[in-house]
């Protein structure tokens, strides 16, 4: 699952294929939001690439994506936004709390998804 999450709450979600990478998946996922102040978005290793900086610029954020190693021109990243990374790592552990999302007992992406849309609404206001 990739999630877009603010400080307070999620702000999109998307449930990819099970055989395929993430950055396909995480570029859908940023093609449909907008940042009106250039907030800053904060993305794992896996998802660095030019086109996913390219499509961060167009939406108007700052990506902190720290480059990989064998990158031929790093740039320089933000190493304490990037730290705030395990506020969705917790977000993710709230969730893993729910036997159903955390199992995936659900055969169907639709039935899936409104169990997590339950899931956030419980995370949210309950936990």
């Amino acid at each position: 699952m990739h999630l877009c999450y603010t400080s307070s709450c999620p702000v999109a979600f998307c449930l990819p294929l099970g055989n395929s990478h993430n950055a396909p998946v995480g570029i859908k996922l940023i093609e449909s939001i907008y940042s009106k102040n250039n907030n800053c978005l904060l993305m794992d290793k896996a998802y660095e690439s030019n086109k996913t900086l390219a499509l961060t610029k167009d939406h108007e954020f700052n990506a902190v994506i720290p480059p990989k190693k064998n990158r031929k021109s790093p740039w320089s990243c933000g190493k304490h936004l990037y730290k705030q990374r395990n506020n969705i790592e917790q977000y993710f552990l709230k969730l893993k709390r729910f036997r159903k999302v955390f199992t995936r007992c659900d055969k169907f992406n639709s039935i899936f998804t409104s169990t997590i849309f339950l899931a956030f609404i419980f995370a949210l206001f309950f936990i």
